[in-house]
This record gives C-alpha cells, structure tokens and sequence, in this order.
C-alpha cells in the first residue's frame, strides 16, 4: 500500500541533507547573545531499501514513521501572532529558497512575511529544527516594525493546519549580510550552530536592522536594498494546542 507521509513533531528529523545550511554570531558584525540550545546531535536513520534477497518490505508500517522529506513542497500559509509587540493574523508565506533572497523579498514587499524552506532554508512551524519567518520593519507596512522590542520570554503563536505552535523567544542575535559565516549560523537547523544535528522545534524571525546601521554611519545596501545587519529573534516550541 501507498503510504502517507507525516512530518515528525517530536524527534529529529531524517539524515541532513547534504550541503545545508543555514529562527532568529555574526563574522564582521556585533557580537551576538549566547545560543541557549545545546541538545546533543541525534538522527533518525533511513530504513535500507530492500533488495532481492532481502525479505518482503512489511505493509503495515505506521505512516508516523515514515519521515517526512525536508525539501517536500509546503504550500500552506501560516499565521503569525506576536502579543507583546502588537503583531496579529500576519501571514506567512512558504517558499523554495533562503533567507532575504529575491523571491523572499517580493514575497515580503506585499506586506506579509515569508518562510523559506529547502537546503538552504528551514523547516515548517512545529518540526525539529529552524522555522525561519523574515518580514520587513519599514516598507511594506513595516509589519515587523517593533521587532527589536520582544524580550526573552515572549511567545509567538504560529497557527497552520488547525493547530497551533506556541514558541518562546530565548535570545537575540545579529546577522551581517557581507558575512557567509554568519549568514550560515542565521540558517542553521540550529540557530548559531551550523552543522548541529537539531533536537527541538526552534524559530527564527528576522527584519532589518536600517535604523541601527544608519545611525552608525553603516549605508551600506545589497542589490535588493538590504542593509547590511539583521535582526533576528531566537525562539523554542514550548506548547502545541489546537488552534483557537
């Protein structure tokens, strides 16, 4: 029987995918708070394929354990609510790709936020791993305006699906456009830790850090008019309910 692939909520997800890397310190830029999540690495190993020898594959394999592809298609909008900083029913956009590139950045320009996802982006809302949710603070309604402002200890409500993800900001760190390092620990599964194996659901949300730079005499823009730092929000799942 054909069977039904689910993501996993609660355990690590499948081998890494080659080459990847990456919620929210930096080569060239300030020096950025320390990552909270120090989980040892763990993976979920790969049944084997059968061959010709081998015994017939069982048919009643629980679709539970059958991990989900990291690159598979998502195609649903979530929706984004931060209370302490006045943000509600903001959605957010899923898209193949990383961080702040083009397609991002249109995405970003209609007054919504957007999630990469892919090798070189995150995962969904409630998997192990790093949601990574970037919006702009000053164009396009500056939805995310407020940004700087969330605390350690803040939550963040991500509803897809009829369920919702309740995160808890545990840190804040910075990222510098004109560093690969530090764009890599932006997009690590875990955030500042390119290459560790994630153990927890984590969350990134990322604006633009232009108030800050301008006013350090740093004007420097990328081809699409970013500044050269970002500000990201480090969360952790703390609460999975169904949504209200």
């Amino acid at each position: 029987m054909r069977l039904r692939r689910l993501r996993l909520r609660t355990a690590p997800k499948a081998l890494a995918c080659a080459g990847a890397v990456v919620l929210m310190a930096a080569v060239g830029c300030a020096s950025p708070g320390a990552v909270d999540d120090k989980a040892p690495a763990s993976s979920l190993p790969r049944t084997a394929p059968a061959t010709a020898t081998a015994a017939a594959p069982r048919t009643d394999t629980p679709a539970a354990l059958v991990p989900a592809d990291r690159t598979d298609p998502r195609t649903e909008t979530a929706v984004l609510a931060i209370p302490a900083i006045g943000v509600a029913d903001l959605d957010v956009v899923p898209y193949e790709g990383t961080t702040d590139d083009p397609p991002g950045s249109r995405i970003q320009d209609r007054g919504v936020a957007s999630s990469p996802y892919g090798e070189e982006g995150g995962v969904g809302p409630g998997e192990v791993g790093n949601y990574l949710v970037t919006a702009h603070r000053l164009s396009a309604g500056g939805v995310l305006r407020d940004l700087p402002d969330l605390g350690k200890g803040d939550s963040v409500h991500v509803t897809e699906g009829g369920t919702r993800y309740t995160y808890e900001i545990t840190e804040t760190r910075q990222t510098s456009f004109r560093s690969e390092r530090s764009l890599a620990e932006q997009r690590a599964e875990v955030p500042g830790r390119p290459g560790a194996e994630p153990a927890r659901a984590m969350i990134t949300i990322s604006t633009c850090a232009t108030p800050e730079d301008d006013a350090a005499g740093n004007f420097w823009r990328d081809s699409l008019g970013n500044p050269e730092h970002r500000i990201d929000k480090v969360g952790v799942l703390v609460a999975e309910t169904d949504a209200p």
